[in-house]
């Protein structure tokens, strides 16, 4: 079919065949983008921080959809981490040299942070 066939079974009558079929692929992408919002809605990041500190090592898990501080004694110093956004990090560090709050936010599986002179870390996993 030529570009001039084309355009003319457009004039003659047969718009109507494409407006529908535009309406079903609007309703079908806005059927997707509703049930995309209805499972992920609501859930945050969907991870959670794994702190280890002290010698016995211990291990706490934190829920990162829930803002709050944290103030962590370790046996050597208390780590204060603040979570807030479905990231956590180091604030106020009382070691020397607080190398700890350089990590930053941390969000995505897979990122770490360490306080060595708090024998602290944070490693990010997936619920």
């Amino acid at each position: 079919m030529t570009a001039c066939n084309w355009n003319w079974n457009l004039t003659r009558g047969n718009m109507g065949k494409y407006k529908k079929e535009l309406l079903f692929t609007l309703a079908v992408l806005a059927a997707a983008a509703g049930l995309w919002l209805a499972t992920h809605a609501g859930r945050g990041t969907g991870n959670v921080a794994v702190v280890r500190y002290g010698d016995p090592q211990v291990e706490q898990r934190i829920d990162l959809s829930q803002n709050a501080d944290y103030d962590i004694d370790t046996g050597t110093y208390t780590v204060h981490l603040h979570v807030e956004n479905g990231g956590i990090a180091f604030v106020n560090s009382p070691c020397p040299d607080h190398l700890c709050e350089g990590f930053g936010i941390l969000q995505n599986a897979g990122d770490w942070a360490a306080c060595m002179p708090a024998r602290t870390s944070i490693t990010i996993e997936e619920k």
